[in-house]
Order: C-alpha cells, then structure tokens, then sequence
C-alpha cells in the first residue's frame, strides 16, 4: 500500500468526512441542531461524491476500500452514541448497533488471523442497515428543529428499520463467514488433483 493512496481525491474527502465528526459532536452537545443536522448532511454527501470520484477518476484504492467503511462507522456510532447521551435515541437501538460493529470487527480480525480471509464487501442487507441508520439520524436531528408529526413517525419508522437490519445482517454475516471457512475446509482437505501424495 502505497503513501500516494492517501493524496487522491476520493480518500481525501473520506478523510474529511471524518473530521467532520468531532464538529457535529460539539454542536448538537450545545443544542445547535440545525447546524449539526447541516454538518450530518454535508458528510453524508461527501460520502457519495469520493465513491462517484473513485470510479470516474479511476482512483480506486486498497486504502480507499478500508478507510470509508471506517468513516462510515465513525460518523454513525458516534451519532447514536452522542444522540443516546442526549436522550434523543434510545439507548437499546445504540447499543444493538455497537454490539453488531463490535462483534463484525472481533470475527473479521479473527478470521484474517487465523484464514487469511479480508474480503468481506457489504452484503445488501449491510447496505440496508446503513441506510436506515442514516435515514434515522437524519429525522431524529430534523425532530428536534421540526416537530410535525410526520417526521416523528418517519424517526420510529427508520429507528425500527435500524433494529431490524442490524439483527438480519449480523446474521446473514454469519452465515457467510460460515460459508467461507467450509469453503476453505473443502480446499485444504481435497485431495491432490494430480494424485500425489
């Protein structure tokens, strides 16, 4: 990996995404939540445009492909946790949504250890969770400067998404590490193609 991974364009705005994070922290602890809905919106822009860039400059990079789930995860837990503290989010969709990220990290750091395996791309139920815990933040920050009652059901409504996405895709996550060590198994215990011993 390569340091001039770091100074392309795509990775740049990920790295300003993340410093994004202690921004918003500061705002909504001050209760200046249109500013800190602003800021949420702007990192969530960014994210799109690196992808966009990655692929339309052809800057896609090994680095790249570790730092934005990073950035993801950084904005997102931080959000929850910030916004639980608050008491805006309750505390049982933060703590569901920690322990999922906790136990992805532990099994993947385990599994490179022990297998080598580093290739897990989000599945469609990952993307889905991410989606919905965007989705969530957004209209828990729009309540608290808006307080129409349809934004307060689309707040549960996305909350609720978030609870149920996190449950399918940690275990849909399961069932692909599972996959992956049979598949490994399979391998290592074929015998030689060529009959050898």
């Amino acid at each position: 990996m390569k340091l001039s991974q770091l100074l392309t364009a795509p990775n740049q705005l990920t790295l300003l995404r993340m410093m994004f994070v202690p921004f918003i922290v500061i705002k909504l602890v001050e209760g200046h939540y249109p500013s800190a809905l602003t800021l949420f919106v702007l990192a969530g822009l960014s994210d799109g445009l690196d992808g966009l860039l990655a692929r339309t400059l052809k800057q896609q990079t090994v680095l790249g492909q570790y730092l934005d789930p990073i950035a993801d995860k950084l904005l997102l837990s931080t959000m929850f946790l910030v916004l639980s503290i608050l008491h805006k989010i309750p505390w049982k969709f933060t703590v569901l949504v920690f322990s999922r990220d906790i136990s992805i990290l532990f099994a993947s750091a385990v599994l490179y250890a022990i297998a080598g395996l580093r290739d897990f791309r989000p599945s469609i139920f990952g993307k889905a969770n991410t989606f919905a815990q965007v989705a969530a933040v957004l209209f828990v920050l729009l309540l608290e400067i808006n307080k129409s009652r349809w934004i307060a059901i689309a707040r549960l409504s996305f909350l609720r998404a978030t609870f149920a996405f996190t449950i399918i895709s940690a275990m849909h996550y399961v069932l692909l590490v599972e996959q992956r060590l049979r598949a490994i198994h399979h391998v290592s215990t074929a015998p030689d193609a060529s009959g050898g011993i």
